[in-house]
């Protein structure tokens, strides 16, 4: 890839790129480090990747960083102090954003790329398949089962009310 290809893809990805981490990992500083890495990244690695496979490559390149960030977030142990406290915040948590959020956050990340991928993003399973190395059908399934989930949860909350 040649330097104007390379400022032609982060031009043409970058917003879709930060969407996709943003919404994955629901904080918009850890987002941005993502994307930069992922541009140091192309661009360390520009001569091994062809300007039409470039896309692909940047966001398989921030789903596993996201799957690494969240394995090294997972294992951090948290103090009391930086649990949020209850009280008239849990009359808000059944609007119907914050419900289909923290359905979609509660799934696999596998899934849960594949659900901001093609719902949020609308990327067709082919692409996905290839930004996340899965076969179309793969895709297809993880979709279906995360679909699902999300929908038992929604209607396991709604019980709730």
């Amino acid at each position: 890839m040649k330097r104007d290809e390379y400022n032609i893809a982060i031009k043409n990805h970058a917003n879709a790129l930060y969407g996709y981490t943003l919404k994955f990992l629901r904080d918009s500083e850890n987002a941005q480090d993502i994307v930069q890495d992922v541009f140091e990244k192309l661009w360390l690695n520009r001569k091994a990747v062809e300007f039409e496979k470039a896309k692909s490559w940047m966001f398989t390149t921030a789903f596993h960083a996201m799957l690494n960030f969240n394995k090294k977030r997972s294992r951090m142990t948290y103090n009391s102090e930086s649990l949020p406290e209850r009280g008239s915040n849990e009359k808000n948590l059944f609007e119907s954003n914050e419900v289909v959020e923290r359905a979609v956050n509660i799934l696999p990340p596998l899934q849960k790329s594949i659900i901001l991928l093609r719902d949020l993003q609308g990327y067709s399973y082919q692409e996905i398949g290839e930004i996340l190395e899965i076969s179309e059908s793969q895709v297809k399934v993880y979709l279906f089962r995360a679909r699902n989930k999300i929908k038992k949860q929604l209607k396991d909350s709604t019980k709730l009310v």
